[in-house]
């Protein structure tokens, strides 16, 4: 508004607009230069939008502090203020690494206080909290085929795909009975087959919407807020543990447990490599040799105590020194 003013004023006089709001060497100062820089302008859209998330509520609490002052001790505390969140706790730290090695590459400072700081073990091993049959079967009853919720949870699902590209798709992307799509975080084409839930879901979509999911004025949701509406479904359904990308998880776990290959995960999820689905693959095989191990064990004839004792009997004595002559 400073600029418009001086604008309708006929006074060119924009160059130190907003300077006076940041100090130089502050951590404001960085945060100004890491949005103008390459290292950020060349991220995607949904990545710069969740760093931008992150570092603007650090900024809020912290942006007029000397970044030169900045230790690894101040680290350790501020991370340490989030141990009841160890998620939150370590996305922060690792977007305030990323910062502070900028900070270093310009010469705001001479080493990031930052590394070495170590991260909190996570609550959950496997991450995100990834939807189980059941949690389905409870969403769907309450958001059935026909609302918003079940033709974004069959999106996600059928296709396996994050939020960030469920919300663009639209009828565009539908040709010859599968999606083809874009990645946006990847950048990876895929052309997916319509699995039948999704045909069945998108039969009751409208046709008049440039995307399938659109929000209650009839357009389409930006990342975040698709994110935070998913959750409040979620909530409805009475599934606060669960989110949008448990069902990408589910997704991939489904596939993973009929036998398909990483490469054909892949060619559905657009992973970009196999340590990335492995664990999807690894449940799977575990559960299924469990199954065939204790099938063999039922199958085999019983032994009878005679010959268990016979082969204890025979066994040598651990505690026998002679054993070792």
């Amino acid at each position: 508004m400073r600029q418009y003013a001086t604008a309708l004023e006929g006074v060119n006089n924009t160059a130190n607009i907003g300077a006076e709001r940041t100090r130089p060497g502050s951590f404001n100062a960085l945060v100004v230069s890491y949005y103008r820089s390459p290292e950020f302008l060349g991220l995607k859209a949904s990545t710069q939008a969740a760093r931008r998330w992150v570092l603007e509520r650090f900024r809020n609490e912290h942006g007029d502090k000397p970044i030169n002052r900045l230790t690894r001790a101040h680290i350790k505390n501020i991370i340490g203020a989030k141990a009841n969140t160890p998620e939150a706790a370590n996305n922060l730290l690792k977007v305030l690494r990323l910062i502070l090695n900028y900070a270093v590459s310009i010469d705001m400072i001479a080493s990031n206080p930052a590394i070495g700081v170590k991260r909190y073990s996570s609550k959950n091993p496997d991450g995100i909290h990834t939807f189980t049959e059941d949690e389905l079967a409870q969403f769907i009853a309450r958001h059935p085929v026909g609302t918003m919720p079940h033709l974004a949870t069959m999106l996600m699902l059928c296709l396996g795909q994050r939020m960030s590209d469920a919300i663009r798709m639209g009828w565009q992307h539908v040709r010859n009975g599968a999606i083809t799509l874009r990645q946006e975080k990847t950048g990876t084409a895929l052309t997916i087959p319509l699995h039948p839930d999704l045909e069945q879901a998108l039969a009751a979509a409208p046709r008049d919407n440039l995307t399938f999911i659109v929000n209650k004025f009839g357009k389409p949701y930006t990342p975040i807020g698709f994110s935070g509406w998913y959750r409040d479904r979620c909530d409805e359904a009475g599934l606060p543990q669960c989110s949008s990308h448990g069902l990408r998880k589910l997704a991939a776990t489904r596939l993973a447990d009929v036998g398909c290959s990483e490469r054909e995960i892949m060619a559905i999820t657009g992973h970009k490599s196999v340590s990335e689905v492995s664990r999807y693959t690894r449940a799977a095989e575990q559960v299924r040799l469990a199954g065939q191990a204790i099938a063999k064990l039922k199958a085999a004839p019983p032994a009878t105590r005679t010959e268990r004792d016979e082969k204890l009997s025979s066994a040598p004595d651990p505690l026998d020194k002679t054993a070792f002559n």
